[in-house]
């Protein structure tokens, strides 16, 4: 327990005004006196007991997308004979305080309070420590419960539906060649051929190894499927960044539930791969939920991990797109059947790829389904 400010000026005016009234003679200074130390006592008498209650916190939804309602949920109860005053239980997000009013519990008895919480800025926030604070009607004293525990709550960017135009071959095995990247071990025979060490036992072809004296093997492999790589510049002289991860997601959440093979790689290095499946779109947008600028300077646009992976349709977005950048886009189209380069705010030129050019991430959208995906 301790006294708030009120309550210390209260506690000093009380001191000069009985020192007055004993010096002057004055009973009125003596009264006052009387009165202002009778309040500073009882607001100690109040606030000296602090809440003993249970208290249960629980943001729901945990995982939202940027400006979508969320709420900390706080269940309080009073495992006490007596009954329980009431207090204030406060939150923090940041510079966000989230404050409840709890009223007054009946012994055994429990209360849900419900407090939406800002979602207008990406990123992971921790929510808490939660303090539990009781004051006296005058504000002159208060006691102060506080509670260690956290909460995460994850903000996404907004994610804007999309449809992807198809790339890569179909999965019927007469419908495209595989690759050496091409996952095997799938019911699409590829071809039968002389058993080499390392191939598995159970690939066997005994009919053929019969007919030709010679082990032969069954080679099972998949055709290429669509694979959609995503390339986010986040270089610190990136102006429009948030709208680039706006657009960014919204690609990758489409590409997933698409079933393509997705990839989302950064200026910085980060590069995630997802199959499809709502736990590959968690992960991308977990990923992108984190996502900063990157604090090292002269940093290249182009990963060199894309300079080896071949395939697919590669979607680079940036709003600083310089010389050197279009150069090294240009110098890796011939490993991607279908570039499109995406410029937030400035016009650019890519020799070979379809370039478009938007002001945010719903007009780049608008633009993608007229010309890309139409």
């Amino acid at each position: 327990m301790r006294l708030t400010r009120r309550g210390i000026a209260t506690l000093a005016a009380a001191a000069v005004l009985f020192g007055l009234g004993e010096a002057a003679g004055y009973p009125v200074f003596l009264g006052l006196a009387a009165v202002a130390a009778a309040a500073v006592l009882a607001a100690v008498a109040v606030t000296g007991r602090r809440p003993r209650v249970e208290v249960t916190r629980r943001v729901y939804p945990d995982r939202v997308e940027r400006g979508r309602p969320a709420l900390v949920e706080l269940r309080v109860r009073n495992p006490n004979a007596r009954r329980q005053a009431a207090f204030t239980a406060t939150d923090r997000m940041g510079a966000v305080r989230l404050a409840v009013s709890v009223r007054s519990l009946a012994a055994g008895a429990d209360v849900t309070y419900a407090n939406e919480v800002p979602t207008e800025r990406r990123g992971r926030h921790e929510v808490g420590p939660l303090t539990l604070n009781r004051t006296d009607a005058l504000g002159l004293g208060q006691s102060g419960l506080s509670l260690s525990d956290t909460a995460t709550l994850w903000v996404y960017p907004r994610v804007h539906p999309m449809r992807l135009s198809a790339a890569g071959l179909l999965r019927h095995h007469h419908e495209g060649t595989a690759t050496e990247s091409a996952p095997r071990g799938s019911l699409d025979l590829r071809e039968v051929r002389e058993y080499v060490v390392g191939d598995e036992v159970r690939h066997l072809h005994w009919k053929a190894t019969a007919r030709t004296g010679r082990l032969m093997i069954r080679d099972c492999a998949d055709p290429n499927q669509p694979q959609f790589t995503a390339l986010l510049d986040n270089r610190p002289e990136v102006g429009a960044f948030e709208p680039a991860v706006e657009l960014a997601a919204s690609l990758l959440v489409a590409a997933v539930n698409a079933d393509h093979r997705t990839r989302l790689v950064t200026s910085s290095g980060a590069d995630v791969t997802a199959a499809a499946g709502a736990l590959s779109v968690r992960r991308l947008l977990d990923e992108l939920c984190v996502l900063d600028r990157a604090k090292d300077t002269g940093l290249p646009l182009v990963h060199s991990a894309l300079s080896r992976a071949k395939g697919g349709t590669l979607v680079a977005i940036s709003s600083a797109l310089s010389p050197a950048d279009l150069a090294a886009l240009a110098s890796i189209r011939a490993s991607y059947p279908d570039l499109v380069v995406i410029s937030i705010g400035r016009p650019v030129e890519v020799p070979g790829a379809k370039v478009l050019r938007a002001s945010d991430a719903p007009d780049a959208i608008r633009q993608w389904h007229t010309v890309i995906a139409r």
